[in-house]
């Protein structure tokens, strides 16, 4: 045990289940689904996408930090729900960022679609009647601005980087986190990620690759909580989602000095790039990245107690997951559960939601269920699907794969 390790002080998540961490907490306990219809924006009758996970509304009020002119401005809700996902989450940290901490203070906070809305609200106004962009349009669209939007809002004045790694980015912020912790390059980092991708051509373009949800001939009329299926015998793809997550790292070090409260640590973590196909994920560099984290942890399979997986419900990738988990756990693989069922998928925000969850489980020892499993005599597993089940955790596995072959796997453990 170091000094340096990175230990969690304080996390908060907004997803289709909510905005309140306690009120979302207890709807993933009692399996109740966030997708619904899609209403972003309006459906003609041909667009092909008819459901989501959406955030349900916040009150302009829920943003003290930000004026109604800033909210016109940063028009993206990728930049107000970052925001106030990390306004939370140091809140719950209870540490405030001094100009003395400041500069040891990081931000890893990212996305992996970023406000790509408002370049594309910006592109039709300029072709419908010929209106020039907003001056804040290419800032709205800019990645790394979410970050350095929120060392704006924090204070932070440390290390900053956009850990963009597509649908692992949440979880890729935490370890890029742990290692300017490690290597005695900041004391405190302010990690997570957002993704709000429900416009138009996004949401029509993951239809034309066959990721998202495509409803069996004659069942169009199932309703959207039953769509997201992870390691089902009947998944037909991700049911597409949107969120935001914090989690702030500290070292043990400075959590101690600062009499910050803490019951989790990240204990290893692994990264691996498949280098095969950019959207299928692969058995060898998928497995090697679990073995990683465990080898990092210094820990057998045995010991991990959960795996919070990546399952995005899609037919090969949740195959793949199983195969690799088979692999390493052999006979002895632990309960699996997969918060997609429940959430759907927030791209990059995804697995900072669903370690958040995890984190959660871990506190309370409880393992969400997975939601609208039928089993699939391919994938042998114990995926929770009769209810939360009461687990003690001391190690929990999390699985992030991401397009392109980025893959990251972490292993947490409960301290306290």
């Amino acid at each position: 045990m170091s000094l340096k390790d990175a230990v969690i002080v304080g996390y908060d998540a907004i997803s289709p289940l909510g905005h309140d961490l306690q009120k979302q907490w207890e709807r993933a306990l009692a399996g109740q689904s966030g997708i619904g219809p899609l209403t972003r924006f309006p459906l003609g009758a041909d667009f092909p996408v008819r459901i989501a996970g959406q955030v349900p509304a916040i009150d302009d009020a829920g943003y003290p930090f930000l004026s109604a002119r800033h909210q016109a401005a940063w028009s993206s809700p990728v930049f107000k729900y970052s925001m106030l996902s990390v306004a939370r989450a140091l809140e719950r940290s209870r540490i405030e960022i001094t100009p003395d901490i400041a500069g040891r203070v990081a931000v890893t906070y990212s996305s992996a679609i970023g406000g790509l809305d408002a370049v594309l609200t910006a592109d039709r106004n300029l072709r419908a009647g010929n209106r020039l962009p907003h001056p804040y349009a290419n800032p709205n669209s800019c990645i790394n601005m979410i970050g350095g939007k929120i060392a704006i809002q924090t204070g932070a004045r440390g290390p900053i980087t956009s850990t963009i790694s597509a649908c692992a980015t949440g979880l890729t912020s935490i370890i890029i986190g742990a290692m300017f912790l490690a290597l005695n390059r900041a004391d405190m980092v302010i990690c997570g990620a957002v993704d709000f991708p429900l416009v138009e051509p996004i949401v029509a373009g993951f239809h034309t690759m066959n990721g998202v949800y495509i409803p069996k001939k004659g069942r169009e009329k199932e309703p959207p909580s039953e769509a997201s299926r992870p390691f089902s015998a009947d998944r037909r793809g991700f049911v597409l989602s949107e969120g935001a997550g914090a989690v702030i790292l500290t070292t043990r070090e400075f959590a101690d000095a600062h009499g910050l409260r803490y019951n989790c640590q990240l204990a290893g973590w692994g990264m691996t790039s498949d280098a095969h196909h950019f959207v299928a994920p692969y058995f060898e560099t998928v497995r090697q990245c679990m073995l990683d984290a465990l080898a990092d942890a210094a820990i057998a399979p045995e010991d991990i107690a959960a795996v919070n997986a990546h399952a995005a419900s899609t037919r090969v990738g949740d195959k793949v997951e199983y195969d690799a988990l088979q692999s390493v756990f052999r006979d002895a693989l632990p309960p699996v559960c997969a918060n997609k069922s429940l959430i759907g998928h927030a791209m990059g925000a995804s697995s900072i939601l669903e370690t958040i969850f995890a984190l959660q489980g871990m506190q309370d020892d409880m393992v969400p269920p997975t939601i609208n499993y039928t089993p699939d005599p391919e994938i042998d597993l114990d995926c929770v699907a009769e209810g939360k089940r009461a687990l003690n955790q001391e190690y929990v596995l999390k699985n992030a794969f991401g397009f392109g072959g980025c893959n990251s796997c972490a292993v947490f453990k409960r301290t306290s």
